[in-house]
Protein backbone atom coordinates (compact mmCIF):
# COMPACT_ATOMS: atom_id res chain seq x y z
CA UNK A 1 0.00 0.00 0.00
CA UNK A 2 1.49 3.35 -0.88
CA UNK A 3 1.76 6.08 1.76
CA UNK A 4 0.01 9.06 1.16
CA UNK A 5 1.94 12.27 0.09
CA UNK A 6 2.35 14.79 2.97
CA UNK A 7 1.05 18.59 1.65
CA UNK A 8 2.82 20.92 2.03
CA UNK A 9 1.32 22.57 5.61
CA UNK A 10 2.37 19.06 7.08
CA UNK A 11 6.16 19.09 5.51
CA UNK A 12 6.53 22.48 6.77
CA UNK A 13 4.91 22.11 10.56
CA UNK A 14 7.48 18.60 10.40
CA UNK A 15 10.44 20.54 9.82
CA UNK A 16 8.97 23.21 12.37
CA UNK A 17 8.36 20.73 14.98
CA UNK A 18 11.73 18.94 14.60
CA UNK A 19 13.27 22.29 15.25
CA UNK A 20 12.01 22.78 18.00
CA UNK A 21 11.79 19.37 19.52
CA UNK A 22 15.98 18.71 18.98
CA UNK A 23 16.30 22.52 20.76
CA UNK A 24 17.38 24.24 16.98
CA UNK A 25 14.47 26.76 18.11
CA UNK A 26 14.40 27.46 21.45
CA UNK A 27 11.79 28.04 24.04
CA UNK A 28 10.51 31.47 24.25
CA UNK A 29 12.23 32.72 20.78
CA UNK A 30 10.31 34.38 18.05
CA UNK A 31 9.94 33.00 14.85
CA UNK A 32 10.38 34.60 11.68
CA UNK A 33 7.71 36.47 10.54
CA UNK A 34 5.10 35.06 8.25
CA UNK A 35 5.38 36.58 4.94
CA UNK A 36 9.40 35.66 5.55
CA UNK A 37 8.68 32.07 6.91
CA UNK A 38 6.55 31.49 3.52
CA UNK A 39 9.29 33.23 0.91
CA UNK A 40 11.68 30.62 2.91
CA UNK A 41 9.39 27.65 2.14
CA UNK A 42 8.56 29.16 -1.21
CA UNK A 43 4.96 28.91 -0.21
CA UNK A 44 2.15 31.24 -0.17
CA UNK A 45 1.18 33.17 3.47
CA UNK A 46 -2.25 30.88 3.75
CA UNK A 47 -0.31 27.61 3.17
CA UNK A 48 2.39 28.69 5.89
CA UNK A 49 -0.18 30.02 8.64
CA UNK A 50 -2.04 26.33 7.82
CA UNK A 51 1.15 24.78 9.39
CA UNK A 52 1.49 26.96 11.82
CA UNK A 53 -2.33 26.62 13.29
CA UNK A 54 -1.07 22.81 13.28
CA UNK A 55 1.84 23.73 15.78
CA UNK A 56 -0.62 25.74 17.75
CA UNK A 57 -2.90 22.75 17.95
CA UNK A 58 0.09 21.06 19.34
CA UNK A 59 0.83 23.59 22.11
CA UNK A 60 4.62 24.06 20.51
CA UNK A 61 3.55 27.72 19.09
CA UNK A 62 1.09 30.61 20.53
CA UNK A 63 0.69 33.33 18.57
CA UNK A 64 0.53 36.99 20.35
CA UNK A 65 -1.33 39.21 18.69
CA UNK A 66 0.39 42.33 17.14
CA UNK A 67 4.15 40.31 18.62
CA UNK A 68 4.23 37.62 16.19
CA UNK A 69 4.60 33.79 16.23
CA UNK A 70 6.72 32.55 19.79
CA UNK A 71 8.04 29.37 20.86
CA UNK A 72 6.50 27.68 24.02
CA UNK A 73 7.71 26.26 26.98
CA UNK A 74 7.46 22.81 27.68
CA UNK A 75 3.97 22.64 29.25
CA UNK A 76 3.50 20.46 32.41
CA UNK A 77 0.99 18.21 32.30
CA UNK A 78 -1.46 17.55 35.26
CA UNK A 79 -3.27 14.56 36.13
CA UNK A 80 -7.11 15.05 37.21
CA UNK A 81 -7.80 12.60 39.97
CA UNK A 82 -10.72 12.28 42.67
CA UNK A 83 -11.52 16.28 42.44
CA UNK A 84 -8.33 17.75 42.12
CA UNK A 85 -5.40 18.15 39.97
CA UNK A 86 -2.08 16.29 40.60
CA UNK A 87 -0.16 19.36 42.68
CA UNK A 88 3.39 20.47 40.63
CA UNK A 89 5.87 22.84 42.18
CA UNK A 90 6.14 25.22 39.18
CA UNK A 91 2.52 25.90 39.03
CA UNK A 92 0.64 28.54 41.53
CA UNK A 93 -3.03 29.01 41.42
CA UNK A 94 -5.09 32.50 42.25
CA UNK A 95 -8.38 32.59 43.54
CA UNK A 96 -10.60 35.40 43.31
CA UNK A 97 -13.94 35.87 44.58
CA UNK A 98 -17.59 37.63 42.94
CA UNK A 99 -20.87 37.39 44.86
CA UNK A 100 -23.95 36.63 42.04
CA UNK A 101 -27.20 35.23 41.74
CA UNK A 102 -28.20 31.79 40.94
CA UNK A 103 -29.09 31.68 37.53
CA UNK A 104 -29.38 29.74 34.09
CA UNK A 105 -28.06 26.05 34.77
CA UNK A 106 -26.49 26.52 37.91
CA UNK A 107 -30.65 26.58 39.55
CA UNK A 108 -31.21 22.69 38.68
CA UNK A 109 -27.24 21.73 39.58
CA UNK A 110 -27.17 23.39 42.73
CA UNK A 111 -30.96 22.42 43.20
CA UNK A 112 -31.83 26.27 44.21
CA UNK A 113 -34.07 28.76 43.74
CA UNK A 114 -33.82 31.47 41.25
CA UNK A 115 -31.51 34.08 42.18
CA UNK A 116 -29.71 32.46 45.52
CA UNK A 117 -27.21 34.04 46.82
CA UNK A 118 -23.87 32.57 45.85
CA UNK A 119 -20.13 32.84 46.01
CA UNK A 120 -18.24 31.89 42.81
CA UNK A 121 -13.98 31.33 43.10
CA UNK A 122 -12.52 31.92 39.51
CA UNK A 123 -9.43 29.60 40.26
CA UNK A 124 -6.53 30.23 37.60
CA UNK A 125 -3.29 27.73 37.66
CA UNK A 126 -0.10 29.35 36.18
CA UNK A 127 2.82 28.03 34.72
CA UNK A 128 4.90 31.31 34.91
CA UNK A 129 3.03 33.71 32.85
CA UNK A 130 0.84 30.99 31.13
CA UNK A 131 -2.65 30.42 32.24
CA UNK A 132 -2.43 26.44 32.27
CA UNK A 133 -6.24 25.79 33.32
CA UNK A 134 -9.04 27.10 34.89
CA UNK A 135 -11.92 26.17 37.24
CA UNK A 136 -15.14 28.20 38.58
CA UNK A 137 -16.80 26.93 41.39
CA UNK A 138 -20.49 27.84 42.63
CA UNK A 139 -21.32 27.88 46.31
CA UNK A 140 -23.95 28.84 48.38
CA UNK A 141 -23.41 31.88 50.40
CA UNK A 142 -25.04 30.53 53.85
CA UNK A 143 -23.09 28.10 53.95
CA UNK A 144 -20.69 28.32 57.06
CA UNK A 145 -17.13 30.21 56.54
CA UNK A 146 -15.06 27.56 57.74
CA UNK A 147 -16.52 25.73 54.77
CA UNK A 148 -15.74 27.61 52.39
CA UNK A 149 -14.15 27.17 49.50
CA UNK A 150 -12.06 23.70 50.37
CA UNK A 151 -11.60 21.10 52.08
CA UNK A 152 -15.23 19.85 52.46
CA UNK A 153 -15.32 17.60 55.17
CA UNK A 154 -19.29 17.09 54.55
CA UNK A 155 -18.72 15.56 51.10
CA UNK A 156 -20.55 12.43 50.68
CA UNK A 157 -21.07 12.09 46.99
CA UNK A 158 -19.21 13.56 44.30
CA UNK A 159 -20.62 13.30 40.68
CA UNK A 160 -18.76 14.22 37.69
CA UNK A 161 -19.52 14.40 33.82
CA UNK A 162 -16.27 14.83 31.42
CA UNK A 163 -17.04 16.33 28.20
CA UNK A 164 -14.42 16.47 25.45
CA UNK A 165 -15.24 19.91 23.12
CA UNK A 166 -13.96 22.42 21.34
CA UNK A 167 -12.59 25.78 23.57
CA UNK A 168 -15.45 28.89 23.77
CA UNK A 169 -13.70 31.69 22.32
CA UNK A 170 -13.37 33.42 25.61
CA UNK A 171 -11.61 30.31 27.02
CA UNK A 172 -10.02 30.23 23.84
CA UNK A 173 -8.60 33.87 24.81
CA UNK A 174 -7.94 33.31 28.42
CA UNK A 175 -5.55 30.34 27.54
CA UNK A 176 -4.35 31.01 25.20
CA UNK A 177 -5.41 28.13 22.77
CA UNK A 178 -5.86 27.12 19.18
CA UNK A 179 -9.75 26.92 18.77
CA UNK A 180 -8.79 23.80 16.81
CA UNK A 181 -7.49 22.46 20.15
CA UNK A 182 -10.10 20.16 22.01
CA UNK A 183 -10.35 20.57 26.09
CA UNK A 184 -11.73 18.56 28.90
CA UNK A 185 -14.97 20.34 30.57
CA UNK A 186 -15.27 18.74 33.63
CA UNK A 187 -18.82 19.83 35.94
CA UNK A 188 -18.50 18.10 39.70
CA UNK A 189 -21.24 18.76 41.49
CA UNK A 190 -20.90 17.60 45.03
CA UNK A 191 -23.54 16.98 48.16
CA UNK A 192 -23.57 16.63 51.94
CA UNK A 193 -24.64 13.64 53.59
CA UNK A 194 -28.29 15.56 53.86
CA UNK A 195 -27.96 15.51 50.54
CA UNK A 196 -28.20 18.98 49.71
CA UNK A 197 -25.11 20.36 46.78
CA UNK A 198 -22.68 22.21 49.04
CA UNK A 199 -20.49 22.77 45.50
CA UNK A 200 -20.53 22.79 41.94
CA UNK A 201 -17.14 23.14 39.73
CA UNK A 202 -16.66 24.07 36.44
CA UNK A 203 -12.82 22.88 35.32
CA UNK A 204 -11.52 23.71 31.39
CA UNK A 205 -8.28 21.63 31.01
CA UNK A 206 -6.48 22.28 27.90
CA UNK A 207 -5.94 18.83 26.18
CA UNK A 208 -2.34 19.42 25.46
CA UNK A 209 -1.51 19.71 29.31
CA UNK A 210 -3.86 17.40 31.52
CA UNK A 211 -5.28 14.12 31.58
CA UNK A 212 -8.40 12.93 33.72
CA UNK A 213 -7.84 9.57 35.85
CA UNK A 214 -10.78 7.61 37.03
CA UNK A 215 -10.29 4.94 39.39
CA UNK A 216 -12.79 1.97 40.14
CA UNK A 217 -12.49 0.14 43.31
CA UNK A 218 -15.14 -3.58 43.77
CA UNK A 219 -16.50 -4.51 46.68
CA UNK A 220 -16.25 -8.56 46.35
CA UNK A 221 -18.38 -10.06 48.61
CA UNK A 222 -17.62 -13.56 50.14
CA UNK A 223 -20.25 -16.23 50.61
CA UNK A 224 -19.94 -18.40 53.10
CA UNK A 225 -21.07 -21.93 52.93
CA UNK A 226 -22.80 -23.70 55.80
CA UNK A 227 -21.97 -26.68 56.83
Amino acid sequence: MIAPVPSLRQTIAADLRAQITTGHLKAGARLPSEPRLAADYKVSTPTLRNALALLQAEGLIEKIHGKGNFICHPLHRLTYTEGRLTPDTDLHVTIRTTNLRARGDLIPLLKVPSRTPLTEFLCLTHQGERLHSLARIYVPRDLEPAELPWPRPRRVETREVVTARLPTPEEASALRLSTTLAVLAITRVSADITGRVIEVARLILPGDRAEALFTTHHTIEERRTEG
